[in-house]
């Protein structure tokens, strides 16, 4: 019998001391913005699972919960629980330290964890039992380990249904700003297209009904409980795993919640300071901050169209206090909003991949609603430790075609003969980097004819030689030799060294000439600055042929595509020879540049 008391005794020692030394732990499963909200789903939870609770987290959110259990009893239950799909994938363990005042169950009295646990030493605990007739054996061995708990048994999560007049009466209990909501996320999902108003009327049941009916619930027009936590999670679960932050940055003097989880700084170069992609997500948030007024509201709101960032198609609009530019293209999509109060320029861009739309409006949404302005304000000055670059503004890449080549005025309208190889690919076509144009005609032989959709006036229209050229004739070649960096065409002096190509090709003559890739397209001009050809590449890519190689489409192909385009040009013999500087005059004003953008 005094054996058997000793043992006893050991035991509980035992127990005792292994309960204080145990690490408390909880498995948050959600939190809510709301304790209405908050309320509902701890209900909902407590029909399925044990051990629910519900503690306010201070920060205006209320955590759901179960536990307390210890750390590896936590773990056990959390993976059997994800495993069965009754707890959310981002449930997760916590030591409960952050949880205040306790609002569920109703009515309970067990206090938040004000202090961590603790994970000394435990006080010795004091033990009444009957004297023994031999010291009691304390067993020091270590414990046996504990047996893990069976698996769980795979259930739905279960929902507390509602009738029609229980759903009419908890909906009675909602905040303005929680029908609010509702109607926020009947629209967000498409079921919605009324005034957001807090008013259920007509038009808000019916997009009830037509959520239920869609997710499978009768459609009643009257969202349970359950079905209005299903909603709004489904609102929410756009943010999951973006780590929405309130970045405070003192040096732009902009206050704006952010998706950090996604962004990381990147650093300043007035007026913008870069947040980067942090991970696999291609986002990109450029905050805009300078001094200026109206003027250099314009001059930003035209530098802001030439970023790689910032696509050309998508609506944009000026007023003197503001601008809003849209740009999409098949990779991004990018918005930008900038404002202009008491002297300084403020603003921001988001950068999001295409294809998001759900996500993206969402965080335009919660980007504009947050932002504020602060004390601070970039320099609008030239940062000179920054290296500069022709292809970059402020540290951000300047949005550059897909490539250019030059082309010929055809008449007075403003038409353009060039080369049509890979102008089928451009989403459009810029002449002289702002005139917007499409393409009129091709040939057979690999001629285009650009047509702008504004009429335009060019300083010159071709003259054609009808008189051959003889081999070694000296020649000048006109072109956007380097994409139009240098602001206007260069001309580059050669020969004529056969009248045909390397094939046998009469309708090409064969040159000896310096030029780029990006001079294709560009008129060939004789020294009296008449017209003989068009720069063209040679037919057989896969050859390499001296540097100085080139090939022109000869006039007679010219003449014949643009009469049957019924654009007539001009023609003279006369072959008398112009002054250089005469010469380079007259090439550069017969010249365009053409760009493809895509």
């Amino acid at each position: 019998m005094n054996r058997y008391l000793s043992l006893l005794t050991t035991v509980s020692v035992f127990a005792a001391s292994a309960a204080i030394a145990q690490e408390v732990a909880y498995i948050q499963i959600e939190a809510q913005p709301t304790l209405n909200e908050a309320q509902f789903r701890a209900q909902a939870y407590a029909g399925a699972l044990p051990q629910v609770s519900g503690y306010a987290l201070g920060s205006g959110w209320y955590a759901i919960t179960l536990g307390p259990f210890d750390r590896d009893q936590a773990e056990l239950l959390r993976r059997e629980y994800l495993r069965s799909g009754q707890i959310p994938r981002d449930a997760y363990i916590t030591d409960g330290r952050e949880y205040q005042q306790q609002y569920w169950p109703v009515g309970a009295v067990t206090a938040p964890l004000a202090e961590p646990p603790v994970t000394g030493e435990p006080p010795a605990p004091v033990v009444e039992v009957t004297p023994l007739d031999e010291p009691p054996v304390v067993d020091t061995a270590s414990p046996e380990p504990v047996a893990e708990l069976p698996p769980l048994p795979d259930v739905a999560p279960v929902f507390i249904e509602e009738t029609p007049y229980e759903a009419r009466a908890s909906e009675s209990l909602l905040t303005a700003d929680e029908r609010y909501m509702l109607q926020v996320a009947l629209k967000w999902a498409g079921f919605y297209d009324g005034r957001i108003d807090g008013a259920y009327g007509q038009g808000t049941r019916a997009s009830m009904a037509n959520w239920q009916a869609a997710n499978g619930f009768e459609p009643t027009g009257i969202l349970t409980t359950f079905q209005r936590s299903e909603l709004l999670a489904k609102y929410n679960a756009v943010f999951d795993g973006l780590g929405f932050e309130t970045v405070a940055d003192s040096e732009a003097g902009i206050q704006i919640e952010l998706p950090m989880a996604a962004l990381k700084f990147d650093g300043y170069t007035a007026p913008f300071a870069r947040y980067m992609p942090s991970g696999d997500l291609p986002v990109q948030v450029h905050l805009i901050s300078e001094p200026g007024d109206a003027a250099t509201l314009g001059g930003l709101y035209e530098i802001m169209q030439t970023l790689q960032i910032i696509p050309l198609d998508g609506a944009r609009k000026l007023t003197r206090t503001g601008f809003v530019i849209e740009g999409a293209n098949d990779e991004i999509v990018s918005y930008t909003e900038v404002s202009l109060v008491d002297n300084q320029i403020k603003g921001y861009t988001l950068v999001w991949p295409a294809g998001d739309e759900g996500r993206r409006t969402r965080v335009i949404d919660r980007m504009s609603a947050s932002f504020t302005r602060i004390p601070g304000l970039l320099s609008g000055g030239a940062d000179l430790d920054v290296q500069q670059s022709i292809d970059m503004v402020a540290g951000l890449d300047v949005r550059k075609p897909s490539f250019t080549r030059s082309g010929m005025w055809a008449d007075g309208a403003g038409r353009v003969l060039t080369l049509a190889e890979g102008l089928d690919t451009c989403s459009s076509i810029l002449l002289e980097s702002e005139h917007e144009a499409t393409v009129a005609a091709v040939d057979a032989s690999g001629l285009a004819l650009l047509a702008p959709k504004d009429a335009l006036a060019p300083l010159a229209q071709p003259l054609l030689q009808k008189s051959m050229p003889r081999l070694q004739t000296e020649i000048a070649v006109a072109g956007y030799s380097f994409g139009g960096q240098l602001g206007a065409p260069s001309v580059t002096f050669g020969t004529v060294e056969d009248m045909q190509d390397l094939s046998g090709d009469s309708t090409r003559m064969r040159l000896s000439a310096h030029t780029t890739d990006a001079d294709f397209g560009g008129p060939v001009l004789d020294m009296s600055g008449a017209v003989i050809g068009l720069l063209a590449p040679q037919k057989d890519s896969s050859r390499a042929l001296p540097d100085d190689v080139r090939f022109a489409i000869k006039e007679g192909g010219l003449e014949a595509f643009l009469a049957t385009q019924g654009i007539t040009a001009g023609t003279t013999t006369d072959v008398g020879r112009m002054e250089a500087e005469d010469l380079r005059h007259a090439a550069s004003d017969l010249t365009t540049l053409v760009e493809c953008w895509k």
